[in-house]
């Protein structure tokens, strides 16, 4: 019965879908009151009901309902209780649902928190976010229904992938989507405002927030997805450029870009249309890697279904999408007259010219995670884009772009002077040399990981000598507190999300540094590495609750003192028949002591053994960049919304 409720509520939530992409629409060009506000009601339904299916979805997979195909599929009695609900979407039809969850909650949102917005903007923006549920919705009903019953009953599911079986990865999806989707408000907005025509001041400020909010979610997302990658996939590393990978960083780089730009329309009035551009982009890259994960196209441990009929289903759904937002845009974009002037070297140059990379680096990106799959396609080749490909490219354009963001926020609006900002930032600038030169030259370590050293200290430093100018730290050190105090936290937020990415760049470079072993021995035998002496004690069998194991303990020692005890498993899930590896991590936040154990022959045992200096500032600074975001989100301008628009002299007339 419960599944059936829950098919039941996907139905209804797609009917209610359909009449809030129309109803408001047609009270926003009508002008009529009831017709716009019938969105926020609909909007509200659609939430309610997808709510519904949600939860009989994890009901079924707590329940173990083997009545379910999904639940047989991707669940089993024996998983605990955090795998089991997981597993709701740890799979491909439940991910859906999640999928639509989440953007039925930002249709909420807006319902709720968009009250000050004006009623045809609000019913507009309800609208595109209304078609695009009811798009997502008739996928998950026509080829992904998660409900779909399977007779007779199976004993018992086939449980979850061992690989997905792990925390990182049950809370990764959640936060991913809530940045993915996030993206579909933003887009609603810009395709809202090209009905309108109309692209202001206000409409920057009441984007921002959606765009910081999604911003930050996806930052945590692609952050824990690649901290999961680290110590979950056994290989050492954190990022491998893997084309799903990509899928999420192309979305990120589009967002960063607009939620700069989205600070000019808001102080300047200018890039209105760049703006609109990139709202329909970000959202569009989130479609693309929604159609890359899903549609098989791509082979990669994080795909999710290997399915033509679905990818063909999905394409469609994008080619309609990203169709219609971009015919709109060609032909609406020219009316949206920019009125802001500003002056190449100023605040706003600065911000272009971060968009500009930002954008160049998604578009590289983009090229080398489609270029094997055409490759393929049309010349019948085999080809594969990897990390030297990316280094080449990304990094060159990465350097500027490292630069722009710490000169930039010391920047006057609409003109500037070189000499104040040399001024401010010349120490800066002499300790990321130094640094430099004393990792490259004195230490004679590679070049790119002292650049590296050097790019995170200047942007650190510049991101306090930011807050310290703002708060006249030195020229007023006794009302510093005060005018500390008084800093919006919109500053406070930029100020710390800079920091936070020269703090995730601090532990990219260090890994540059990183060795490793791969080496098989005898209990007993020792290996240097790293300046650490690491001892095989021993092998010996062990039980989880759903897996054997092989777990071996390795000490590690300096200078005769015991630094720490590595036990890495190597697992056997007999029900998936599947083995994975389980990494066993030591970290002093200055480097990881890292040991996977491999295949055993005789009685050697092969393990794989890294020193990884710096590793856990990867992640600390991802961290740190989404609490700016929050910051930045917490500020009161974003909490109270934007102020009435200015009248024109029409509306004033009338």
């Amino acid at each position: 019965m419960i599944p059936e409720i829950g098919h039941f509520a996907l139905a209804l939530a797609l009917a209610l879908a359909l009449a809030q992409s129309v109803l408001p629409l047609v009270g926003a060009q009508r002008g009529e009151a009831r017709l716009m506000a019938s969105g926020a009601g609909l909007a509200t339904g659609v939430l309610i009901a997808v709510g519904a299916a949600f939860a009989a979805l994890l009901w079924c997979f707590a329940e173990n309902d083997t009545t379910v195909t999904n639940v047989v599929q991707n669940s089993h009695s024996a998983k605990p209780m955090l795998y089991k609900l997981s597993g709701a979407w740890g799979n491909h039809e439940g991910s859906m649902v999640l999928w639509v969850l989440i953007l039925a909650l930002c249709g909420g949102a807006v319902a709720v928190f968009g009250r000050g917005l004006p009623a045809a903007l609000r019913a507009r923006v309800l609208a595109v976010l209304g078609m695009i549920a009811a798009g997502f919705l008739a996928f998950v009903l026509a080829t992904s229904n998660p409900f779909t019953r399977v007779w007779p009953p199976a004993v018992d599911g086939q449980g979850l992938n061992p690989v997905l079986q792990d925390p990182g990865l049950a809370f990764h999806p959640p936060l991913l989507y809530l940045g993915y989707v996030g993206t579909a408000v933003t887009f609603a907005f810009a395709v809202a405002a090209l009905i309108e025509g109309r692209v202001d001041a206000a409409w920057g400020r009441w984007v921002r927030p959606w765009a910081l909010a999604s911003w930050s979610f996806l930052t945590l997302g692609i952050a824990l997805g690649s901290w999961w990658a680290y110590y979950e996939l056994g290989w050492g590393g954190y990022w491998f450029w893997d084309p799903v990978e990509n899928a999420s960083l192309l979305p990120w780089l589009a967002g960063c870009a607009l939620l700069h730009s989205a600070i000019v329309v808001e102080k300047r009035e200018a890039l209105k249309t760049w703006s609109i551009f990139l709202a329909i982009l970000a959202f569009s890259m989130s479609l693309l890697g929604t159609f890359l994960v899903r549609s098989g196209v791509l082979n990669s441990v994080h795909a999710f279904a290997n399915d033509p009929e679905r990818g063909v289903f999905i394409l469609a759904l994008l080619f309609i999408t990203m169709g219609g937002a971009f015919a709109l845009f060609a032909w609406r974009a020219p009316a949206l007259v920019p009125t802001g002037v500003f002056a190449p070297l100023s605040r706003e140059g600065a911000l272009v010219l971060n968009n500009l990379l930002l954008c160049t680096i998604a578009a590289v990106v983009l090229v080398g995670t489609l270029y094997p799959m055409f490759a393929d396609l049309i010349l019948r080749a085999k080809i594969s884009v990897g990390p030297p490909f990316y280094q080449a490219t990304v990094f060159p354009l990465a350097l500027p772009l490292v630069l722009a963001m710490a000169a930039g926020p010391l920047m006057a609006w609409k003109r500037a002077r070189a000499w104040p900002v040399l001024q401010r930032l010349w120490w800066v600038a002499v300790i990321a040399s130094l640094v430099i030169a004393l990792v490259w030259l004195v230490q004679g370590l590679p070049v790119l990981p002292a650049l590296g050293f050097g790019a995170a200290c200047w942007l650190i430093l510049a991101a306090f000598v930011d807050v310290a100018e703002r708060i006249a730290l030195f020229s007023r050190p006794r009302a510093a507190f005060a005018r500390a105090r008084g800093l919006p936290r919109a500053a406070w937020g930029g100020a710390v999300a800079h920091a936070g990415f020269g703090i995730s760049l601090l532990g990219m470079a260090g890994m540059g540094l990183a060795t490793e072993r791969l080496t098989a021995v005898r209990p007993g035998e020792t290996i240097l590495l790293g300046g650490y002496e690491w001892r095989l004690e021993g092998v010996r069998d062990a039980v989880g609750p759903n897996y054997t194991a092989r777990h071996a303990t390795v000490t590690v020692t300096r200078n005769g003192s015991t630094v720490a005890v590595l036990e890495p498993e190597k697992r056997n899930f007999p029900l998936a028949r599947q083995s994975t590896t389980e990494a066993a991590i030591h970290t002093t936040w200055a480097s990881d002591l890292y040991a996977v154990m491999g295949e055993e022959e005789g009685d050697r045992a092969t393990l794989r053994l890294h020193h990884n200096p710096l590793a856990p500032w990867i992640w600390l600074g991802g961290a740190v960049m989404a609490l700016g975001g929050g910051i930045s989100l917490s500020d009161r301008r974003a909490r109270v919304g934007a102020p009435a628009r200015r009248r024109t002299a029409a509306e004033a007339r009338a």
